[in-house]
């Protein structure tokens, strides 16, 4: 017992966070205490706006940024990242809401959780930087279109209407706007829009979210405009932690929803490490002139066994799930941050706030929270990007383009599963071209002297085909119809020391082509198999084929040899006793157009 024990935990310890990721928040904590301060200032607004997106409220979107980024925080597998309630995830949770309800919810970030920490420990995080990046960017712009879509109830100060698809919602929101038309929420949204894409040009460094809610919720208070809707009475802290919005029933039923989930969780914050990793590679100095640390590397594993903890946790305490934030993570290394302790301070401001002010935070409009979002989806699109990504090919463009219709107008799960395949299915299609099935220019020197029309004979009976390439089912078809339409000749020699990779379907359609050419009469002798293909094609019993008859051969000479031996046997080809060899030690048979194998 005390054996399996050990051979259990022996994983999950690797994943816990080691002394020295402790030890470099001693290091320079002024800095790190900077920079989470100014990640909490740009985090509230966001927190509170996700929150209210999602349907759960502020007060979810605020328990997700303090527990979630505390957990993930300690137990992640990056230094730098920045964890909390992100515009993705709000696009996957509000049919997730509409459909199980505010319970439902938070089960399935619960059982989301513990998936992400099952991958962890089955070191699944390496196998994440795969995903291709046209559906990277894709899904990022369908996320951008959505989220901003999802804004227009607030912004336009109208309820939101009932219907599960926002493109269907933005346009009752906009019918219900244009019977009664009130623009003082439009004013504050677009006011909010317009301060932080305009100060964010201006002076990068100052966090013009807060600067643009705090000028949002005076306005409103100084004029009385009762078309600016605020947030609402806030809880003044966190709940007691509690299970009790889980039923055992309902399980079964929210497994689909906790798979989507845990995938976009697990690649979101993968996306984002991976981000912050390439910010401090390229880093400078600091905003002080101090020079900059190392270049940081996360650890994905770890990465996704904090996520999955800060997402079994988030939801004891009525919070959403999260993921790495990306936008909040790139302000934290812009600002200096040099270890996990900003985004620790960073969890502990927002808690602060939730504790000593959320009577305030509570007058904030709605319609402000709306125009923070607008801009983070205004921002969100890397146009450069996606101008070189629609360049590259035509099948980036493809893909790229089918992920973000698919997220605008399904969901994002989808989204990213159509995008892989389509993805994988061009891809194996360019791998599946470069399969080449070359006839070899045949020259073969016999011993003694032979006449121009023994070599002429020669070459008419026998021909050779260098394979080169992966013989796989995505290409493996064509390779049959090149190969079995041979004509003219009495013994094929397949070279295959260049085939890179055989799978099942290329083994047996190389066995189909062996009967198919001795129905015909012709022999096929094969050259140069790689041990590590042997498997598959032994699999299939074409390597009892060809031994069964003596047709395989290690070398091309050798094969060519047999060959030979073979047209000579059949009374084909003239095949006189070699003269007496003044250099035995040469091979007797040559290749003078290419190497052996």
């Amino acid at each position: 017992m005390s054996t399996l024990l050990a051979r259990a935990w022996g994983p999950v310890r690797s994943l816990l966070p080691a002394r020295a990721e402790f030890a470099a928040m001693r290091r320079d904590p002024r800095r790190d205490l900077l920079a989470g301060l100014t990640v909490a200032i740009v985090a509230l607004p966001l927190a509170l706006g996700f929150g209210v997106s999602s349907g759960l409220g502020a007060e979810a979107g605020l328990a997700t940024a303090v527990v979630a980024g505390a957990v993930a925080a300690f137990f992640g597998g990056s230094n730098l990242q920045v964890s909390g309630p992100t515009g993705a995830m709000t696009v996957v949770l509000v049919p997730i809401v509409a459909e199980y309800g505010a319970g439902g919810v938070l089960a399935v970030g619960l059982i989301a959780g513990v998936m992400l920490v099952a991958l962890a420990v089955a070191r699944a995080g390496r196998y994440m930087q795969y995903v291709p990046a046209p559906v990277v960017e894709g899904f990022t712009l369908g996320i951008a279109c959505v989220i901003a879509l999802q804004q227009m109830p607030n912004a336009l100060g109208v309820e939101k209407p009932e219907g599960e698809r926002v493109l269907v919602v933005t346009w009752r929101a906009l019918e219900e706007f244009a019977a009664a038309p009130d623009w003082t929420a439009v004013a504050l949204a677009a006011g909010v829009v317009a301060v932080m894409l305009v100060g964010a040009r201006w002076r990068p460094a100052i966090p013009f979210s807060i600067v643009a809610v705090i000028a949002a919720t005076l306005a409103a208070q100084a004029f009385d405009l009762t078309g600016a809707k605020p947030i609402g009475e806030l809880p003044a802290g966190l709940p007691a932690p509690s299970l009790a919005f889980l039923d055992p029933g309902d399980l079964g039923s929210l497994l689909a929803p906790a798979v989507a989930v845990a995938a976009l969780a697990a690649l979101e914050s993968l996306l984002s490490a991976q981000v912050a990793d390439g910010m401090t590679a390229g880093r400078g100095r600091g905003p002080d002139g101090a020079a900059a640390p190392a270049p940081q590397k996360h650890d994905p594993d770890k990465e996704l066994f904090g996520q999955g903890l800060a997402n079994i946790a988030a939801p004891l305490f009525g919070g959403v799930p999260a993921t790495g934030a990306i936008a909040r993570t790139a302000v934290n290394v812009r600002t200096g941050a040099r270890s996990r302790l900003a985004s620790l301070t960073h969890a502990a401001i927002l808690a602060v706030i939730v504790f000593a002010a959320a009577p305030l935070v509570s007058k904030i409009p709605l319609a402000a929270l709306a125009g923070v979002l607008l801009a983070t989806a205004v921002r969100m699109v890397e146009v450069a990007s996606l101008r070189a990504m629609a360049r590259a090919t035509r099948s980036d463009a493809a893909v790229l383009v089918l992920t973000a219709g698919a997220t605008l107008a399904l969901d994002l799960v989808y989204a990213v599963i159509i995008g892989l395949l389509v993805a994988g299915a061009l891809a194996l299609r360019a791998v599946a071209r470069h399969a080449r099935l070359d006839q070899v220019s045949f020259r073969a020197h016999l011993p003694g002297d032979h006449t121009d029309e023994e070599h002429s004979l020669l070459a008419e009976h026998i021909v050779k085909y260098r394979l080169e390439g992966p013989l796989f089912f995505a290409g493996a078809p064509r390779f049959l119809l090149e190969l079995t339409d041979v004509a003219d000749v009495r013994v094929v020699i397949l070279r295959m020391s260049r085939v890179s990779t055989i799978d099942a379907t290329g083994a047996l359609v190389l066995k189909d082509a062996v009967e198919k050419l001795d129905r015909r009469g012709i022999v096929v002798m094969t050259s140069g198999i790689r041990p590590e293909h042997r498997r598959a094609l032994d699999s299939v019993g074409a390597l009892d084929l060809l031994r069964a008859e003596g047709r395989e051969y290690a070398t091309t000479p050798d094969a060519v040899a047999a060959a030979r031996r073979h047209l000579h046997g059949a009374g084909i080809l003239p095949f006189p006793a070699p003269r007496p060899d003044p250099h035995p030690t040469a091979h007797a048979t040559t290749l003078v157009e290419e190497p052996n194998r």
